[in-house]
């Protein structure tokens, strides 16, 4: 039954991917777009934490939590095979001063499993990593279009990682993953004759970066017993900066704007940037460090905070300098977050096998446009709801937010993100009793 489920929801969401972008947000126009994955459905039910580890989920923020004691509940037999996928459907409203709109996209979110071994433990995956999609349009004072700006695409990232578990309560890991993906913008610029009317053929400039390279992510997690019903949780991870290789084209083109809107080219010149220095560039990821800790009772209850640093100032791509007076600063999250289960093991009432989370965050996003930073909030909920055996569940959260601002003639962003996700446990290798 749980192979089953995997298989339909892995079909839906792979389709959902493929027939939207990723994203709608304005804001992705900058940088490398916005940043897609912000950990498992559990974490962010739980206003994003990372820190909190168990035998039964994957945390794919801190990979020392592929690690872990055998389980004493099964013989001390090995932990178990754990499989999660994961995907979520956004709805925003998009509102300046003036005007307002809707949109929605629907995305594969992620897809990872992990493998016990020993003291060691084994965990690889697919998800995407930014997105790029937006359709913005600049007027003048007197409301006239004057230019249409459009982009889409996006990193994905490929990963490996490796935990070991040095003592029972003590555990390190680290990720290696390798990031790829394109990014395509277009940016229209409306030309009118002397006397205001819009001329028949306008001019449009297309770029396009295919980005490859690799990082790594370096974790730790510790755990302990303060006493026989509490324990302390802590973890930390740190991503160093890193370099893409950012292939890059840039044409102009010629276009006629139909009836329907629609941009035809009627011819186009590709810009020699070798010639210039531009046509193969590097994109400099920025660093990335967290840290945070929680207490609660096992299987019952949790409760943390984890501040995490942003070098986003460290940003740079050479192909898009000082770009509509915008510019990079470091930036950080703040998120305090936890889950409450009534009975895990009960066998009167399902509902007191169900997890309950709940969580908010701050975040400072790094950018800062007109001289305003950017800032991000959210308030998240969710449920785990056991199913089929081996304490496998499904996961619904719903986080509630918004990002940016409508001073500055910016663009300030509600939304509603809806994610869901299957979190499944297997075991491949049992210990014999009888030959």
């Amino acid at each position: 039954m749980i192979k089953k489920l995997l298989v339909v929801f892995v079909a839906i969401f792979t389709m959902s991917c493929f027939a939207q972008e990723g994203t709608a947000s304005p804001y992705s126009f900058y940088g490398i777009g916005s940043l897609k994955f912000k950990g498992t459905v559990e974490n962010r039910s739980m206003g994003g934490l990372s820190i909190y580890t168990d035998s039964i989920h994957i945390n794919l923020r801190n990979p020392a939590s592929f690690a872990g004691k055998n389980l004493s509940s099964f013989d001390r037999g090995s932990r178990p095979v754990k499989y999660t996928v994961g995907g979520s459907y956004s709805s925003t409203n998009l509102k300046n001063r003036t005007t307002k709109s809707n949109t929605s996209s629907t995305t594969f979110d992620y897809l990872a499993i992990a493998l016990p071994v020993g003291k060691f433990g084994v965990g690889f995956g697919i998800m995407p990593f930014t997105s790029v999609g937006y359709k913005l349009e600049k007027t003048n004072a007197e409301g006239i279009e004057t230019n249409r700006f459009q982009g889409e695409g996006g990193l994905n990232k490929v990963f490996v990682g490796l935990g070991y578990l040095i003592t029972d309560n003590l555990s390190v890991g680290v990720d290696v993953n390798y990031n790829f993906g394109n990014i395509q913008n277009s940016a229209l610029e409306y030309r009118f004759d002397n006397d205001g009317l819009l001329l028949q053929r306008q001019s449009r400039e297309n770029n396009r970066s295919d980005l490859s390279g690799l990082n790594v992510n370096l974790g730790v997690t510790y755990k302990r017993m303060l006493n026989e019903n509490l324990q302390l949780i802590s973890g930390a991870t740190y991503t160093p900066k890193s370099n893409l290789t950012s292939r890059n084209e840039r044409s102009f083109s010629t276009v006629v704007i139909n009836t329907s809107d629609l941009e035809i080219p009627r011819g186009t010149v590709n810009v020699d940037l070798e010639a210039i220095g531009l046509e193969e560039t590097d994109l400099v990821l920025p660093s990335k460090f967290s840290i945070g800790a929680g207490i609660g009772k096992p299987r019952k209850w949790f409760a943390g905070a984890e501040f995490t640093s942003l070098k986003i100032s460290e940003f740079e791509n050479p192909l898009y300098t000082g770009i509509n007076n915008t510019t990079y600063e470091d930036g950080y999250i703040f998120s305090l977050g936890g889950f409450y289960i009534p009975k895990y093991n009960s066998f009167s009432g399902y509902q007191k096998r169900i997890v309950y989370r709940f969580g908010s965050r701050i975040e400072k996003t790094g950018l800062n446009m007109q001289n305003k930073s950017i800032y991000e909030f959210g308030t998240s909920f969710g449920v785990g709801l056991p199913i089929g055996t081996f304490f496998s569940n499904a996961n619904v959260g719903i986080e509630i937010g918004k990002r940016g601002t409508t001073s500055s003639n910016l663009i300030q962003e509600n939304f509603v993100n809806l994610q869901i996700s299957l979190s499944l446990n297997d075991r491949w290798f049992k210990k014999r009793k009888f030959d």
